[in-house]
């Protein structure tokens, strides 16, 4: 990885060339005699581009260099790119393992935008050109499609060639949405991939490899791999170059359940153990490799408002960063979003303008997910009763959205590796001070299949629809265990539907939902 410092082989180095994760000055150790034989003079685009956090004027562009080179990005408003406009973006340099990420603006609101990324290097010389699409937000009612869904390349599943790569990506880019909101376990860090996995009933599934992913990330260039080894897939290429992205991270983007303060179990064999440091090292790999820009976040770093025209807001929440250590999750008080996080969310839905406020959430509120024996993971401890633990700040927000008589909040959600409808009510709750909302799950995309798992009783959830593999870690060679959710908001009748999906795109379970008078 960009980087690094290894002895390889030039068989190793070549394999490696051909999936963009090689480095010039790794390329050039390969040539005969020493020389830089292999060296291309082109700076390259060595893993496709990315559109995120769209606004009504532009977009976020992402690209990577293999070499310093600066950036350049042409718009258009048609294919034929003969009204182009160019845009100088940022120097592209090892610093950043060759990543950067160019805010467009001044352009028209509501259009479809072709765009295409070219490279310059310090020679004068040229890349290849990428193209894609995206859209502007619209400022006045129109129809919005949000797909979103989490978990790639996890439980040692990776790239199947045997299945054409992630085809996942593919069946999300043909519904043509305006947004992907990517719920978090971009990568799966912590899992390594062999290259091949014999399942319980003797299938064999296939992965492509790579160094990166031949163990637990630990180093920075561990981290950075494990994004660059997901950008080797074509569909997931495809997929960033045509759908802008809204992405948040989980926990798998460090380690398996790690919260601030915490310590990796001896047992993981892991050199370094302290997740504070692993956590800051996955951070920076994280916002190297994603369409995201850390200072347009509130804190710096990923919580964040995107408005997108008068039907919808996303707020993307952080539920990992200021959570307490996993624990009982009992006591009086506790952490899942922090008091700064919290006061912001509550703020932002009183006074969003937005007829649908869809929160985006990277642990589910009311399902029970274990760590370990003793321990629990996000806001639900699995008991009846008041609030308590982490629980007592969602039940702060929950009192606020009626307090402030906010209407239309859907709270969105993945990790836990199958797909469901929850919907809470305070008939059936310990806690009643809050209006019903409805909160929908998605996932895996490429990733075992798990569930379900309990609903905490403490904000009264009822399992509306529960779609969940018969035994765990299913493999995604059964295609209808990988999910995705999809959201549809009619631009007249302002009605917003929920589709839960399966990888292939077939349609689980649907549910519409009729905003507030006003």
């Amino acid at each position: 990885m960009s980087g690094s410092a290894f002895p390889v082989s030039r068989r190793t180095v070549l394999r490696a060339a051909a999936l963009g994760l090689v480095t010039a000055p790794a390329l050039a150790a390969c040539g005969r005699d020493g020389g830089p034989a292999l060296v291309r003079e082109r700076p390259t685009l060595t893993h496709g581009i990315a559109t995120g956090d769209p606004r009504s004027d532009g977009a976020l562009i992402w690209a990577r260099s293999d070499r310093p080179a600066t950036m350049i990005v042409e718009t258009s408003a048609t294919e034929s790119f003969a009204d182009a406009r160019r845009f100088t973006g940022p120097l592209l340099t090892p610093g950043s393992d060759g990543t950067g990420r160019f805010r467009l603006e001044g352009l028209p609101s509501g259009q479809l935008v072709h765009y295409r990324v070219r490279l310059e290097g310090e020679n004068g010389a040229a890349s290849e050109t990428l193209t894609g699409v995206f859209r502007t937000a619209p400022t006045t009612a129109s129809d919005i499609t949000l797909l979103w869904s989490g978990d790639v390349a996890g439980q040692g599943f990776g790239i199947n060639p045997d299945l054409g790569g992630m085809k996942v990506f593919s069946t999300m880019a043909e519904r043509d949405p305006h947004l992907f909101l990517h719920s978090g376990d971009g990568i799966y860090a912590d899992n390594a991939l062999a290259e091949s996995v014999t399942l319980p009933d003797g299938r064999v599934w296939r992965n492509v490899t790579a160094e990166a992913k031949n163990a637990p990330a630990e180093t920075l260039d561990q981290f950075r791999g494990n994004y660059a080894y997901n950008l080797t897939d074509d569909n997931y290429r495809r997929f960033n170059a045509a759908v802008a992205q809204v992405v948040q991270w989980d926990d798998h983007e460090t380690t398996n359940n790690w919260s601030p303060g915490g310590t990796v179990a001896a047992s993981k064999n892991y050199t370094e153990r302290n997740m504070d440091i692993l956590a800051a090292r996955s951070w920076q790999a994280f916002h190297e490799w994603m369409p995201l820009a850390p200072a347009e976040a509130v804190d710096g770093r990923l919580y964040r408002k995107i408005s997108y025209g008068p039907l919808l807001e996303v707020f993307v929440l952080d539920m990992r960063a200021y959570k307490d250590l996993n624990g009982p999750n009992t006591g009086p008080a506790g952490q899942i979003f922090g008091p700064a996080q919290t006061r912001w969310l509550i703020e932002g839905l009183r006074d969003s303008t937005a007829t649908w406020k869809i929160v985006a959430a990277d642990l589910p509120l009311g399902l029970a997910v274990p760590d370990g024996e003793t321990a629990w993971e996000g806001p639900a401890n699995g008991t009846p009763g008041a609030p308590s633990g982490r629980e007592t700040e969602v039940a702060q927000v929950l009192s606020a959205i009626k307090a402030n008589k906010v209407t239309d909040v859907v709270w969105l959600t993945a990790d836990v590796h199958y797909t469901a409808a929850h919907h809470y009510s305070p008939a059936r709750a310990a806690f009643t001070d809050f209006d019903e909302f409805w909160e929908f799950v998605s996932g895996p995309l490429n990733a075992g299949a798990f569930g379900p798992n309990e609903l905490d009783p403490t904000f009264g959830p009822e399992a509306a629809f529960v779609h969940a593999p018969p035994t765990p870690n299913t493999s995604p060679l059964d295609p209808g265990y990988q999910h995705f959710g999809e959201v549809r908001i009619d631009g007249r009748s302002r009605a917003l539907t929920v589709n839960l999906c399966d990888s292939t795109g077939k349609v689980l379970f649907s549910k519409e939902l009729t905003p507030a008078a006003k």
